[in-house]
This record gives C-alpha cells, sequence and structure tokens, in this order.
C-alpha cells in the first residue's frame, strides 16, 4: 500500500510539472501516447524542461534529490541545459530529532552519549538528505563531529529505487532516444553509489587514505578519523575550522592569495589523480573550505569523502596522452588513442574520427587558453567518440565532472586563471616520470616476489608453447616418416625464447644484488636495449 501511495504521488508531481514533455512522444508506442493525453489537461509552468525536472526532484524529496545530483554528473548522457539546473540541487532536509539521533548513536556505539562525550551539542550542526551532524567534544578535549545516517532512510531508499527502475525499463523498451540515454544503467549506478554512502565505515577508509596521501602537504588538510568511535552508521571525526570556499568576501578580507588558492585546487586535482590515483569525487563548493592559517599560503580543507575514484595505470596513462595531443592540436594521436585505449571499436575508421574530433576541438583553441574550459573539452571529446559507438566509461565521467567542479570553482576564486598553463607542467613531468628506470625499478621490486614465484614454470611453458607450435594444424600434411619417439627441434626462434626465459629468471634472481645499479642508467640505454632484443628475438 505504501509503494502505492508513493507511485501516486510520482505521477502528481509529474503531472505538476509536465514532465511528459521530457518524454520523446514520437518514439512511445501508440497506447502510450493515449495516456499520456491526460496530462494535456493540465497547464504547462512557465519553467524550462530543466527548472521543471529540478523542482520535481525538490518536491519528490531527499532520494530523488540525490538522484537529481547524480543525472547532473552524467553530460555524456544528459543535455547541458538540464546539466545546469541540476546542479543546483541542494540538501536543505528538515532535520530529524536530536533525541533519535542520540537513541542511533548509543545503539551503535554500545553506550550512553553523555558517557561517550564530554559535551554534546543538542542543535543538528547540518541536515542532508542521508544524513545528519552534530557537534560534540570527547573527554580530552578534542572538537568533533558525529555523522549519523537518517533512521529507515535505506527502505526508503529501496522503495524509491525500485519505482525509479521500473519507469527505466519502460523508457529503454518503448524509446530507442532513452535506450542511448541507457537509463536502467543509470539507475543501477544510483543504487551503488546511494547504498555506499550508507555506509559511513566505508566513508571513514576513503577519508583515512586521502588524509594519509595529504600527509604534511601544504596543499590540501584532511579532519581525523576517530576510528574507536566509528561504525557502519556513526561516523565521528575531527571538527574543522575554515571558511567556505564560496565565501569570497570573507576570503578576501583576510588577504588570501586567490590565484595561488585557485592554482593549488588545480594541483590538488592531478596529484590525485595521477600521482596518488585516489581522487575525492564529490568536491562540490559545500564540502570545500579554505583554512584561516597563513591566508598568504592557503590550504584546503576537504569533507565528506563518501565518493571517490581511481583509474587503472592504462587509463591513467591514455587520458594523460590525450589532454597533451588535444592541446598541441594532434588530432591524429588523439583518434589513435582512443583506438588504442579500447575506448572506441578496434574497426573505427580513424580518418573519420580525427576529422570530428577537429571540427570540435578547433573553434575552441581560436580562444585564449585562458578562456578555454578544460572540463567543456573532455566532454566535447566523450561527446564526439560517443558517435562512434564509444562505451560509457563510468571511471572517466566521474573524473571528469571532478575537473569541471574543480575549474569551475577555481575560475569563480579568480577569474584569470589558465588552467592549462598550470595543469600542463605537472603532466608532461608524470609522463616524464612514469618511465625513468627508478620508476621501472619500484615496479619491479612491487610485483618481482610473484614473478620469482612463478618463474619455475616458466620452462614448463615455454617448452609447451613450442611443442604447440609444431603440431600441425587441421588438414595440414604431416611427413609420417619422422621417427615418433624424436620429438622436434626447436627452430632458430625457438632457441632464442629459451634463450630470452632463462635470461629472465638469472635477470629476476640476480636482480636484489645489481639491480639498483642498472636502475640507474639513462632511458636511452634502456630503450635501445630493448628494440635491440626485440630484433634479435623476431629476426
Amino acid at each position: 500500500m505504501a509503494t502505492l501511495f508513493r507511485l501516486i504521488r510520482i505521477l502528481r508531481v509529474a503531472i505538476r510539472y509536465r514532465l511528459d514533455q521530457l518524454l520523446p512522444r514520437h518514439q512511445l508506442p501508440w497506447w502510450v501516447r493515449m495516456k499520456l493525453l491526460v496530462f494535456r489537461c493540465f497547464p504547462q509552468p512557465d519553467l524550462s524542461r530543466g527548472q521543471r525536472l529540478r523542482k520535481a526532484c525538490e518536491d519528490l524529496g531527499p532520494i530523488f534529490v540525490k538522484f537529481g545530483q547524480l543525472l547532473s554528473t552524467r553530460p555524456d548522457l544528459i543535455a547541458p541545459d538540464i546539466i545546469a539546473e541540476l546542479d543546483h540541487l541542494q540538501d536543505n532536509v528538515p532535520p530529524f530529532s536530536s533525541d533519535r539521533f542520540r537513541e542511533l548513536v548509543e545503539t551503535a556505539l554500545g553506550d550512553r552519549v553523555d558517557n561517550l562525550f564530554a559535551d554534546f551539542e543538542h542543535a543538528p550542526l547540518a541536515s542532508a538528505s542521508v544524513a545528519q551532524v552534530h557537534a560534540a567534544t570527547l573527554h580530552d578535549g578534542r572538537a568533533v563531529v558525529v555523522k549519523v545516517i537518517r533512521p529507515e532512510i535505506e527502505h526508503v531508499i529501496d522503495q524509491d529505487v525500485k519505482l525509479l527502475l521500473l519507469l527505466a525499463r519502460l523508457v529503454a523498451r518503448y524509446s530507442s532516444e532513452g535506450r542511448r540515454l541507457r537509463p536502467v544503467e543509470v539507475v543501477e549506478d544510483y543504487r551503488r553509489t546511494i547504498f555506499d554512502e550508507l555506509d559511513l565505515h566505508r566513508e571513514a577508509a576513503n577519508a583515512s587514505q586521502l588524509r594519509r596521501n595529504f600527509a604534511k602537504s601544504p596543499l590540501l588538510y584532511v579532519p581525523e578519523i576517530y576510528w574507536d568511535y566509528t561504525r557502519r552508521g556513526v561516523l565521528v571525526m575531527e571538527r574543522i575550522y575554515g571558511i567556505p570556499i564560496t565565501h569570497i568576501d570573507a576570503l578576501e578580507r583576510q588577504h588570501t592569495d586567490m590565484k595561488l588558492l585557485a592554482e593549488r585546487g588545480v594541483e590538488i586535482f592531478f596529484t590525485q589523480v595521477f600521482k596518488h590515483n585516489f581522487f575525492h569525487a564529490d568536491m562540490h563548493p559545500g564540502n570545500i573550505f579554505v583554512s584561516t592559517r597563513h591566508p598568504e599560503r592557503p590550504q584546503y580543507i576537504a569533507v565528506d569523502m563518501a565518493i571517490v575514484g581511481s583509474l587503472t595505470n592504462a587509463d591513467q596513462y591514455y587520458l594523460a596522452r590525450n589532454l597533451l595531443a588535444m592541446f598541441r592540436r594532434d588530432y591524429r594521436q588523439v583518434a589513435e588513442l582512443h583506438v588504442q585505449s579500447g575506448w572506441v571499436p578496434p574497426e573505427t575508421p580513424v580518418n573519420d574520427f580525427e576529422a570530428a574530433i577537429r571540427s570540435v576541438c578547433e573553434p575552441i583553441f581560436e580562444k585564449p587558453l585562458k578562456e578555454i574550459s578544460f572540463g567543456q573539452v573532455l566532454i566535447n571529446l566523450f561527446q564526439t567518440a560517443r558517435r562512434f559507438n564509444m562505451e560509457v566509461q563510468p571511471q572517466l565521467v566521474l573524473l571528469q565532472k571532478t575537473l569541471l567542479n574543480i575549474e569551475g570553482l577555481g575560475r569563480q576564486l579568480y577569474p584569470d586563471l589558465d588552467l592549462w598553463t598550470t595543469a600542463h607542467p605537472y603532466m608532461e613531468q608524470w609522463l616524464e616520470d612514469r618511465f625513468r628506470p627508478a620508476a621501472l625499478w619500484q615496479q619491479l621490486k612491487r610485483h618481482g616476489p610473484e614473478w620469482l614465484e612463478k618463474f619455475p614454470e616458466v620452462p614448463h611453458l615455454v617448452f609447451q608453447a613450442l611443442e604447440q607450435a609444431q603440431i600441425p594444424p587441421p588438414g595440414a600434411a604431416v611427413n609420417h616418416h619422422l621417427p615418433r619417439t624424436a620429438p622436434p627441434a626447436p627452430d632458430s626462434r625457438g632457441r632464442r625464447l629459451l634463450a630470452v626465459a632463462a635470461f629472465t629468471g638469472a635477470a629476476l634472481l640476480a636482480w636484489p644484488q645489481w639491480g639498483p645499479h642498472l636502475a640507474a642508467l639513462p632511458l636511452g640505454t634502456w630503450v635501445l636495449a630493448g628494440v635491440g632484443a626485440c630484433a634479435w628475438l623476431m629476426r
């Protein structure tokens, strides 16, 4: 019965904001179009389609607000005018009772709040769609915040997600345009994201990792997690005091170096993505503060690490090379990198793809560099690739949204921010460092024990591969005069393979003694040696 009432409420809101006009009517079955005629009996609000969708999400409550926020992270699927409105969705949710809050804390931690904390503020510090936060003080005097998941929220989320999934399946079934937007995938992504946010233990682990990555860094401060007081539904962390990043007047009153603040935001992003490979993926203004210490050398403070992202080594490499190639206007390399990375099908016509990328990027790059939106270039690139059947890359979409947030924030702080000039040297240095012998040595130290463990199997695998190579294909002529007891001798290439295998084994066994000396050799020496070895092996 509750599900029925909820469905009726959703229909009422859809009618009030005429959400039927967001559907591609000409692609719907006739019987669906007939049922939608009832919507025409109601007036059309004097709002854009993005405003109507945003207000509908707000009216339907926190779960739909979070869903709208998720949609705003999918510029690869949703139109820009709708994205712009959904970005305005805020978590202005009425708080639940403080008595209930205390009860949840006591149940999770197994003790009375008065025993756990020296002081506990009755009024909430903040109230969002999924959680609520109160300030408190530990018995040793440390100021903390206590975050608790809203009661019964999991049941409400599960109910609403089922309704959203039903709607998504209908859209995917009856609309070809709807199928292109992958509504079922979007809802499933929302389900994973929202249920991950319900696990505060997971968020605490993310915060600890990020804090460790930026330990003693002048760029970013991450509050300490107090694990003795943290459970799946309760999180206790250090209370921070800073200026919200959107309070520009307050930042200017303390004489903050706004140019350096904007540039450090960009540096934080690229450090997280390319050095740590672990980035805060929800860096909207509500989660970012600026320390009041040393305004001439401003430091960011980040909170709410429920959503984080990471890339594979391959995605890191191809993304960096794509960005560098784009700003060098080497569109051929951009097209080839997309094929090499597997982001577009291998049969993609590279010439046509190159021409499409050029037609998108050239008008942008005719502007001064400081007027170019780095994030928008990335969006345009992905949208162009989609025309060539590029599969949605969730990890890249998450990164793209984070970059858009950082770039927009940076230009709000310092309008003349030249993001490319700030980022370019960092990415060039990262690519150079990636192939230094020292970096290769670190990789060898990391994977060496695993390789040594498997090395005894190498001779058997090599001989097995050579024997397989000697087996004639079905239907091939066979010389029956050869004695069956004599196995075929390996040819010259086979002998070279055996030599390489033996040399590799010896190298792995002896590397701990002489490896550091080889790691100091110039990169060119390694390249020439590798080319020579490949030529000898393949001749």
